[in-house]
């Protein structure tokens, strides 16, 4: 198959799934499926959390913030990866490359410590249910928030500038559907110490920390909880913490996978899967695990259309 097909030589060449062509259609068929539905999802999260004033709360602020996360994210990755899928030549322009690589590289540490933001918050609600309103108030929420996209971008600024400074030699090819970390190394021809030193660092910082936060708050919660045998007690928890750990475990289990390994690691069908599911898999899950076990969102739902409703009548 010929995935050049006159590009111009600045031009990258996303592999994808160009080795199995005849998967292509089912693949693309797929995504486009799992877009909308992330698409109606998160954009559901957001505007029913804006609209009920009883989702005021840090917990729905945070999950806002996740839900338009994951928006930016896959915008960023599928509609290139549809269009490739769909059409003829599977390239990509330098400039669209290092969009994509960095929005993914932002996008996706960022998600790291925000899944552990909204830890804490619910180590709060649990443990601290009394003071939860003090410990997390406005301000501090948007702090937090805040330093999660400040602490997003600035490692997505350091990994980019480092990656696209390391010499290709004319490799054009990146062996993924989209313009990712450990695709782009691969075509990197020589061996940067300081680069594995920085991303083993950066890994540790917005991977490992977090995740050991997250596990350290749900140790804590388990203890709290345990104290006090009450099977109402524990339904509870499980309702307003189960959803959150349930995502943490998707979205970290399959990153660190990739991100945590040496650059020399073999990266072919078992990372294009991987990185399929935490790219494009997950942010579906996400909104269909917080509505579907959150019984706040489904009655804030349930509320707006009953007022939406009435007014049509009223009208």
């Amino acid at each position: 198959m010929d995935t050049n097909n006159g590009s111009s030589t600045t031009d990258f060449i996303l592999l994808g799934f160009s080795d199995r062509p005849q998967l292509e259609p089912i693949i693309s068929g797929v995504v486009f499926i799992f877009y909308i539905v992330t698409l109606v999802g998160n954009t559901t999260i957001i505007l029913v959390s804006y609209l009920d004033t009883q989702l005021h709360t840090p917990m729905y602020f945070f999950l806002t913030n996740l839900s338009f996360l994951d928006l930016c994210y896959t915008s960023s990755i599928i509609p290139q990866m549809l269009v490739n899928l769909w059409g003829p030549t599977k390239s990509i322009t330098y400039g669209g490359c290092v969009l994509q690589f960095f929005f993914a590289l932002d996008l996706g540490s960022t998600e790291c410590l925000l899944l552990a933001v909204m830890a804490y918050d619910r180590y709060a609600a649990v443990c601290q249910p009394l003071h939860y309103t003090v410990i997390m108030n406005p301000q501090l929420c948007q702090k937090m928030v805040l330093t999660a996209w400040l602490g997003g971008f600035g490692s997505a600024l350091i990994l980019c500038s480092l990656t696209l400074n390391l010499p290709r030699c004319g490799h054009r090819k990146v062996d993924n559907f989209f313009c990712e970390m450990p695709a782009l190394l691969k075509m990197v021809c020589v061996y940067s110490k300081i680069m594995e030193i920085t991303v083993f660092a950066l890994g540790v910082i917005l991977l490992l920390v977090p995740l050991s936060l997250i596990l350290i708050s749900y140790g804590i919660i388990t203890q709290a909880v345990m104290r006090v045998k009450s099977k109402a007690r524990w339904r509870k928890v499980l309702n307003t913490c189960g959803s959150h750990l349930t995502v943490v475990t998707l979205f970290y289990g399959t990153i660190i996978y990739m991100y945590m390994k040496p650059q020399n690691s073999t990266f072919q069908d078992e990372g294009k899967f991987f990185t399929f599911f935490y790219t494009i898999i997950t942010p579906t899950l996400n909104p269909l695990i917080y509505t579907l076990r959150n019984k706040d969102v489904k009655s804030a739902v349930k509320r707006i259309l009953h007022v939406e409703k009435w007014s049509a009548k009223s009208s």
